[in-house]
């Protein structure tokens, strides 16, 4: 017997509203990056999180039909950068739609190149956590990557993170 309420006579909040709650709730900025053929790709994501110790495994989101959609359905490892406060232009350049391509991007974006996953890996990032996708979910407007942990590592131990606040990013106080 299920006990959760059915669709057809529960409310549902809006965008908005759902906008408006969860922008109360801090989240660490992070650079998602592929490589596909000779073509590097990445997107700012806020909705990046740990899953599992044993084995070690993330979760990042995705919006639906982006062009980082596209790449990671066509290739299977992946790397995160977990950015600090010195990378706020890194971090919103990348989270603008409508680019033509992140080639430029990447161009002024100091970055070494993995050796495990081909993936560009942000300079000065606090950490870098390399994946193989193990599940892609459809998920609403979004797809869910779970990825396996190939790789983490911890450049800068005593970096200070960039944070998502209210619609801007922000620092610790």
């Amino acid at each position: 017997m299920s006990t959760s309420p059915q669709s057809t006579t529960a409310p549902t909040a809006t965008p908005d509203e759902f906008r408006a709650a969860l922008s109360q709730l801090a989240a660490g900025v992070a650079l998602v990056t592929a490589r596909e053929a000779d073509e590097d790709a990445g997107m700012t994501a806020t909705s990046f999180l740990s899953v599992s110790l044993e084995p070690p495994l993330v979760l990042v989101s995705v919006r639906e039909d982006s062009r980082m959609d596209e790449l990671l359905a066509g290739v299977d490892t992946w790397a995160v950068s977990l950015l600090g406060e010195q990378h706020r232009a890194v971090a919103s350049r990348f989270a603008m739609r409508g680019r033509l391509s992140d080639r430029l991007l990447f161009a002024d974006t100091p970055h070494q190149r993995s050796e495990l996953t081909g993936s560009p890996l942000i300079e000065g990032a606090l950490a870098t956590v390399e994946c193989r996708t193990e599940q892609r979910i459809p998920a609403g407007d979004h797809t869910l990557l779970l990825g396996r942990v190939l790789r983490a590592r911890v450049p800068a131990p005593d970096g200070r993170p960039l944070l998502y606040f209210r619609g801007a990013y922000r620092e610790l106080g």
